[in-house]
């Protein structure tokens, strides 16, 4: 979409100096530099979109990364409980 409205505003700036006397390799010279910029424009874009990806992903990998560790806190956790209670169990039987 943004690529059909930079080349509207390209065309339409392209056809307007050719209206205004330009010749057409000056109005050629001004649309190749138009394009050159509206290119710089979207390789910015592209980049800014990649960088925001790269650092979702990383955002993504830290948060799996904290759920790990909270689910092995948790198992270990659980470990410890049941270990208590069959040494309580354990107790109980023999007496101690």
């Amino acid at each position: 979409m943004r690529k059909i409205v930079l080349a509207a505003a390209v065309a339409t700036s392209a056809l307007g100096l050719a209206a205004c006397g330009e010749t057409a390799d000056k109005a050629g010279e001004t649309v190749d530099a138009m394009a050159a910029d509206a290119e710089a424009n979207a390789e910015a874009v592209g980049d800014a979109v990649e960088g925001a990806a790269d650092e979702a992903t990383e955002a993504a990998g830290d948060a799996a990364d904290a759920t790990a560790e909270a689910v092995e806190g948790a198992a270990d956790a659980a470990v410890e409980t049941a270990e208590d209670a069959a040494d309580a169990a354990t107790e109980a039987v023999s007496g101690e």
